[in-house]
């Protein structure tokens, strides 16, 4: 056994109209990082298809193969020219726009009848620590109507259920350049300044967690 505190780092491969999807290298970055203060964290990375299918199916299994206290989500926000921390999961999904497996949703919304989802308090502590690494990064109640949404929606589920996730957080990133630059007229921020801002959420996270778990 190990007393680590464990953290599921996530992110999304290509969909359509995205045929590269800046979170791939970012997750990868962040779950890498050597820092004295991930010394007792265990860092695990998954990528997403981007099919509501695989949400529904490898969320609960990744939850059950690294057992995570923490998740950390990222997702592309092409038409967003700035970091955004979603506040919440809207129960709202699209039938306009097929999934990368071409499927559409069959309805409107996730659950019938229920409102839209906090992520909880912790969202402004994450923000906070990200502003302070010099980003642009700013608060959203809208996390959209696609897979990010959807994602969003499925791990405030788990954490409300009896299985060991005591907080998750899910963050929009803008579009990059495939080297890690900024991309032309979309965005002027880099992938290091993703780096150095998703390291600054995870250390802010890992110690809200900790704190969460000893409540």
């Amino acid at each position: 056994m190990t007393d680590k505190l464990r953290v599921l780092v996530t992110g999304f491969g290509p969909f359509p109209g995205a045929p590269f999807n800046p979170t791939m290298p970012l997750v990868k970055r962040l779950t890498e990082l050597r820092r004295p203060a991930f010394d007792r964290v265990q860092l695990a990375s998954h990528i997403f298809h981007v099919t509501y299918a695989t949400v529904d199916r490898e969320l609960p299994e990744q939850i059950a193969r690294h057992r995570p206290q923490a998740l950390l989500m990222f997702g592309l926000a092409g038409r967003t020219s700035y970091l955004r921390i979603e506040a919440r999961a809207r129960n709202a999904v699209t039938t306009l726009f097929p999934d990368a497996g071409r499927q559409h949703a069959r309805k409107g919304s996730i659950v019938d009848g229920a409102a839209a989802r906090l992520f909880g308090p912790h969202t402004e502590k994450l923000l906070r620590a990200a502003l302070a690494t010099g980003i642009d990064v700013r608060l959203s109640r809208d996390a959209g109507s696609y897979l990010c949404n959807y994602l969003s929606w499925r791990a405030i589920e788990a954490v409300n259920t009896n299985n060991g996730v005591r907080l998750a957080q899910f963050v929009h990133v803008p579009p990059l350049a495939h080297d890690g630059t900024a991309a032309p007229g979309k965005s002027d921020i880099t992938l290091e300044q993703l780096v150095d801002a998703g390291e600054a959420m995870l250390l802010e996270l890992v110690k809200l967690t900790r704190q969460a778990t000893l409540a």
